[in-house]
């Protein structure tokens, strides 16, 4: 396993952090995690050089932490940085962010977190948080010693993205990024601008859950063939991040102990500006060929929100797009009609036209929205 440097802590992490989101479960129900298969995959990848574990509130509907925790006993929690998160959208008082962090501390069996975020900042999380005294609890568990390390992750927009990493003296941050999502969320430039910083840089979805390697279409799988050294769609993706010397680790979901033997190899070879430029060049090849894929050119700059009938407009292109571009129109729509609610889908769009008069990228909203109503079977 290799170790980069953290940020601008004196701390090395593996390159390779195992995320605790994704465990295996008994009868696909979430919250029933098979316990055995589950520490037997942690200690095997703490046992190889993981040093880096991820988990938070909300995970396995709130089961991932208890386990982190019994998983972490008998020395095991002394061989890891344990990373965890404040649950922004619950917090409603100042007094929520010590109840929360107390009763996680209590969960996962420990006296402290190594690296503590504030989990999922949008902007209505951000505007919450910061109106409820955030810094002032931040210091104070840096201070009483139950936090060594403050960072964040998000889910918007570059541009708070910046005003974020400006507005307090964070250690790290954790943002979605992979060969295409260059351009989402922080993106790229986020990435960059976190990095100039000082920061420590986490990534997660590098798999975009899970997407680009499981339903690979085959006109990819051939241009991923044509290259001289072969690697998998899963190394692919890997070696993309790691190729990054800003990037510190690189989150992985995994859910069989086999993903965590082969991310284990793949981790052995995880340096930095070691992608040819022919490699980079097959890379960009197969981005552009995902985006091609794309049904609808949506930047989600919500210019067309609010709707008069509350249709979420950005997130039901999002999983229309995604259907297309990973062929796997089934997988979408259940995910469709999980996350989003039925008075906000589709099929529920009056034609008002008032999306199409704010839609910068002029798309026919309205004739979109009756394909995904159809696609989905609304």
């Amino acid at each position: 396993m290799l170790y980069r440097k953290f940020g601008k802590t004196d701390e090395k992490v593996s390159i390779l952090g195992f995320g605790c989101m994704r465990f295996p479960t008994v009868d696909e129900d979430t919250k029933n995690i098979d316990e055995k298969k589950a520490i037997e995959m942690l200690h095997y990848a703490i046992d190889k050089g993981v040093n880096y574990v991820d988990t938070a509130y909300p995970y396995h509907g709130g089961m991932s932490e208890p386990l982190v925790g019994k998983a972490l006993k008998e020395g095991y929690r002394d061989k890891v940085y344990l990373a965890t998160k404040l649950p922004s959208w619950l917090i409603k008082t100042r007094e929520d962010m010590d109840r929360y962090l107390n009763e996680q501390l209590e969960r996962l069996q420990t006296e402290y977190i190594d690296f503590y975020l504030v989990h999922n900042l949008t902007e209505t999380y951000w505007k919450n948080l910061k109106e409820n005294g955030i810094f002032e609890f931040l210091d104070s568990i840096l201070k009483d010693g139950r936090v060594k390390y403050i960072g964040f992750s998000f889910h918007d927009k570059v541009e708070l993205f910046k005003e974020i990493v400006d507005a307090y003296d964070w250690t790290f941050c954790q943002i979605q990024y992979n060969f295409v999502d260059e351009d989402y969320q922080a993106g790229k430039e986020g990435l960059k601008y976190a990095a100039d910083k000082g920061l420590g840089i986490v990534i997660m979805e590098p798999l975009r859950g899970g997407k680009l390697v499981s339903r690979v279409p085959e006109e990819i799988a051939e241009v991923w063939n044509r290259a001289q050294t072969k690697r998998t769609p899963v190394e692919w993706a890997f070696k993309y991040i790691w190729d990054y010397p800003e990037v510190s680790t690189v989150l992985s979901g995994m859910s069989t102990l086999q993903q965590v033997e082969e991310n284990l190899r793949y981790g052995d070879e995880g340096i930095s500006n070691s992608l040819t430029e022919e490699e980079h060049d097959l890379i960009s090849k197969v981005c552009d060929m995902y985006k091609e894929k794309i049904k609808v050119n949506c930047t989600s700059c919500k210019y067309c929100l609010p709707c008069p009938v509350d249709v979420a407009i950005p997130r039901v292109f999002e999983f229309y797009n995604d259907a297309s571009m990973f062929d796997d129109i089934e997988a979408e729509k259940k995910r469709y009609k999980t996350f989003i609610k039925e008075e906000s889908r589709a099929s529920k769009c009056v034609e008002c036209g008032q999306c199409e008069e704010a839609c910068p990228q002029n798309i026919p909203i309205r004739e979109k929205l009756k394909e995904v109503a159809e696609v989905f079977g609304e």
